[in-house]
């Protein structure tokens, strides 16, 4: 069961001197191969939590588990997609996917398959030798979303990942993880300021109230989606029109309304 839990965990940050709660006594699961998108207002703690579970951070207090395990560190079995693309730039599309499988010893053939796999996938066909500055920030997010499902992890962890983008390309993005993520399911963590964002992409939303950062309410989204049949839309104007995703936003923005404030982290 590659689920990830949060019991009790608290997070105190220490700045100038000054010590400050930015988490206090989250309780969370996410379920094996669901999609949770936490919102909330900035300074709420939603990118520590992400950190925690890559094992990139660790909790004052509480613990942080995927599947049995206790995070004490970044692992394989947990990959990581960033806003800021973080691609090596001197290397081609072909060898940043391939970064990792090298490292993790897999051998030539089911390399190649894989590549082979989400390349075509991710609509990368004919990049393959393209080096990063060749491409635009949509390639580039695609390439970094096709290295973090190439190594076929347990848990996708997802912090802004469309963040840096414009919009139209944020939104072809979207529909482009829609269906990655329908086809091929991952436990994902995923962190977005943007409500429509996380009412089109995930199972349940996490919102989160202003700091010290606790769980204020979780909403499910798998179901109100699946009974008005969301992904028989092909393009994401045409689900936000629907009368189902408007009471869903709207249900977020109340609920973020009056939780405005605090210092980013």
């Amino acid at each position: 069961m590659a689920h990830i839990q949060f019991q009790g965990v608290q997070r105190v940050f220490e700045q100038n001197g000054q010590r400050f709660v930015a988490l206090q006594d989250i309780d969370l699961v996410v379920q094996d191969r669901e999609f949770v998108a936490i919102v909330g207002p900035s300074g709420c703690g939603k990118t520590t939590c992400m950190r925690m579970a890559a094992g990139l951070e660790h909790p004052t207090g509480g613990q942080v588990r995927v599947g049995s395990e206790i995070v004490t560190r970044p692992g394989p079995d947990r990959a990581v997609v960033f806003q800021q693309f973080a691609l090596f730039p001197w290397k081609t599309v072909w060898d940043n996917i391939d970064f990792g499988l090298k490292s993790l010893d897999v051998d030539a053939a089911e390399r190649r398959r894989r590549i082979e796999q989400y390349i075509a996938l991710m609509g990368l066909n004919g990049y393959e030798h393209a080096f990063p500055h060749q491409l635009s920030g949509g390639m580039q997010q695609r390439v970094a979303i096709a290295r973090a499902y190439v190594l076929d992890p347990q848990v996708l962890l997802m912090d802004e990942p469309f963040g840096a983008l414009d919009a139209q390309t944020r939104v072809v993005m979207q529909e482009e993880l829609v269906r990655l993520a329908r086809k091929n399911p991952r436990t994902v963590l995923f962190i977005t300021h943007a409500v429509e964002e996380a009412v089109y992409l995930a199972d349940r939303i996490v919102v989160m109230s202003r700091r010290p950062g606790t769980v204020r309410e979780i909403i499910d989204v798998k179901t109100v989606r699946e009974a008005d049949d969301w992904d028989s839309h092909t393009r994401i104007e045409d689900v936000m029109d629907l009368p189902s995703f408007i009471h869903l936003r709207t249900h977020v923005w109340k609920l973020l309304r009056d939780q405005q404030g605090g210092d980013a982290h």
